[in-house]
């Protein structure tokens, strides 16, 4: 799916397309939504959908022979999934070069345009010059030994672990030292 501005999409007028302003259409792009600017109910079905879509695929990563002696394999595909949504910035359906260039900075891996093309490259099995969910799950879940894949296996190294939120738990007598 290509981005594109609002303004190209009409034909190069600024203000936004007729069917935009009618707030009853059911919007399927995320960028529909960026470029009327609304978000809330059309937001959450786009989102609800999308989400759908993934758990799609890895219904069908569940069922195939090759993935499912994996005892653990719901488990992951659930974090592959959760992982994937965090780093599609533009809520496009696939990582493209920049989506793989903010995940890597964020990461403390930083590349160059170069480096991110190639490492896109070796896991595109579309030729789309991006890596759409199907492409990402395989390389997670495959044999090979990408870049890509060495960097989002160990980020968790790097986390701090979360620290607690509200107050403490409370204590009796019976529980101190």
């Amino acid at each position: 799916m290509k981005l594109q501005s609002p303004s190209t999409r009409n034909g190069g007028k600024t203000s936004a397309p007729s069917h935009f302003l009618d707030r009853t259409r059911h919007i399927t792009d995320c960028h529909d939504i960026v470029a009327v600017g609304v978000g809330g109910k059309a937001f959450g079905e786009y989102m609800a959908k999308w989400e759908s879509s993934l758990d799609e695929i890895n219904k069908e990563f569940l069922e195939n022979e090759q993935y499912n002696s994996d005892e653990e394999l719901p488990q992951k595909l659930g974090e592959y999934k959760k992982k994937f949504i965090e780093c599609d910035q533009d809520l496009s359906g696939d990582l493209n070069i920049m989506d793989v260039k903010y995940m890597l900075e964020k990461l403390g891996q930083a590349k160059t345009h170069l480096e991110l093309k190639k490492m896109i490259k070796e896991v595109d099995t579309t030729n789309t010059e991006a890596i759409n969910y199907r492409d990402f799950v395989r390389m997670m879940l495959g044999p090979q030994s990408g870049v890509l894949k060495m960097i989002l296996m160990f980020e968790a190294f790097g986390k701090t672990p979360d620290k607690p939120k509200g107050p403490p738990p409370k204590r009796d007598l019976s529980s101190l030292p």
